[in-house]
């Protein structure tokens, strides 16, 4: 059974998968084009990050920051572990976390992501579960190599 919990960065293996998600997100985009945080950045009081895991075994990850704006946040870091892609923790994921931003009262979540062909999969899951692009927000800006997205929220 897949269980979804908050979790710590830090933890050894989350590190080792956010290190290796960097990693791809700078030999896919250009530097000043890559969005995606840290670890350290990732324990900020602002943001929420959770982890799925079976059997104690981590299979992916995604975190919502809290915006500057009431009512809005922003999806981050959500990556599934290379052995688990294929078996929905993403969609376990996101769902999760979109139920939590729903239970704090959040209007809408929002979030960045590429525009090269490494992301489309990634676009794809967002515009399944109904985002929508949108303009830069929370002090992005236009940029050719990413896509905003956001997705309003009705109240539980």
């Amino acid at each position: 059974m897949i269980r979804i919990d908050i979790d710590d960065p830090a933890r050894p293996d989350v590190h080792a998968l956010l290190s290796e998600h960097l990693a791809d997100m700078f030999a896919t985009s250009p530097a000043e084009s890559v969005h995606a945080l840290d670890h350290s950045a990732l324990s900020h009081e602002s943001i929420t990050f959770w982890t799925a895991r079976e059997d104690g075994v981590l299979l992916g990850c995604g975190a919502l920051k809290v915006l500057g704006v009431p009512g809005q946040a922003e999806l981050k870091s959500m990556r599934t572990a290379g052995e688990a892609r294929g078996r929905g923790v993403a969609t376990l994921l996101l769902k999760h976390i979109l139920a939590e931003a729903r239970n704090r009262g959040y209007h809408r979540v929002a979030l960045e992501t590429g525009t090269e062909e490494y992301f489309a999969p990634a676009r794809s899951l967002y515009a399944k579960h109904g985002f929508t692009e949108c303009a830069p927000f929370a002090g992005y800006s236009l940029d050719p190599n990413s896509v905003f997205m956001e997705l309003p929220l009705e109240p539980n």
